[in-house]
Parts: C-alpha cells; sequence; structure tokens
C-alpha cells in the first residue's frame, strides 16, 4: 500500500458513475474504497455543487483505537473497522477527520476518526432503502 491517509483525505465506493461525472482522480485503497488524490473534503465539495449534485455531511462520528505508533497498516486496519461500522448505513463516501497519536502511562496508542460522506443529486438526503439501491443498482453495472 503506497496510499498515505491523513485527516481530510476522502475515500470513496469506488462506483464508477460517480469517478465519470466529476472526473474524480483515486488510487484503490481497501476492498472497494478508494482514496482520492489531490482533494480534500471542501475541494471536493466545491468540484460537486458546481456541477449541480450534493454532498451531503453526516454528524455522527465513527472512532477506533489501536494500540502502538502510527504506522499507515494500523491506519488501514482501524480504516477497515471503521468502514464496518458504518457499512448499514451505505455512503458513498468517508472523510478522515483525525489520527491522533497519545500515551497512557508510556504505552502508545492513536485514535483514527472519520465522519460519512454521501454524494447525490437530489438536495434531500435519500433513505437507506434508496441508498441501498442505488448501490445494488451500481454493483450489477460493475458485473
Amino acid at each position: 500500500m503506497t496510499t498515505s491517509v491523513q485527516a481530510g483525505t476522502i475515500l470513496i465506493d469506488a462506483e464508477p458513475r460517480l469517478a465519470q461525472v466529476f472526473a474524480l482522480e483515486s488510487e484503490p485503497y481497501s476492498g472497494k474504497w478508494s482514496v482520492l488524490k489531490g482533494l480534500d473534503g471542501f475541494a471536493l465539495d466545491r468540484k460537486i455543487h458546481a456541477a449541480g449534485w450534493n454532498f451531503f455531511f453526516m454528524a455522527a462520528e465513527a472512532k477506533v483505537m489501536f494500540f502502538g505508533v502510527i504506522r499507515a497498516q494500523k491506519v488501514q486496519d482501524a480504516l477497515k473497522r471503521i468502514l464496518g461500522k458504518m457499512r448499514p448505513q451505505n455512503f458513498n463516501c468517508l472523510e478522515v477527520t483525525g489520527i491522533v497519536a497519545k500515551r497512557f502511562w508510556g504505552i502508545p496508542y492513536a485514535t483514527v476518526s472519520a465522519h460519512s460522506r454521501h454524494i447525490q443529486q437530489s438536495c434531500q438526503l435519500d433513505d437507506i432503502d434508496r441508498r441501498r439501491a442505488g448501490q445494488r443498482d451500481e454493483e450489477w453495472a460493475r458485473g
């Protein structure tokens, strides 16, 4: 894995339709998730709004802690756990909002936090059934 993840990094569900509509450049990261290159949440939001779409931010934050120093593989494992927690919501983006190293009685640990994001055309957030249907359609289109 060569991709570096930091606070502000956006992970996107590898939907071909979104990549085509917004000409997004990304690198595979984990499973069906890719890391957007050269865009943080603010830049992506401007690009999406310029195309007449909407980029939603979910207030609920997911946090995962791991012991040891911050390394790329440990952050990736933490993000996999966060994605697992957020999978039932069927949102198509995730924004990493923090990677913080700490110590407790000399033992190093880190906390990774993230918020779900969602890209769609409608200005009202689709309910979970519609998001699931859209995801099934995308998976079917992929083959």
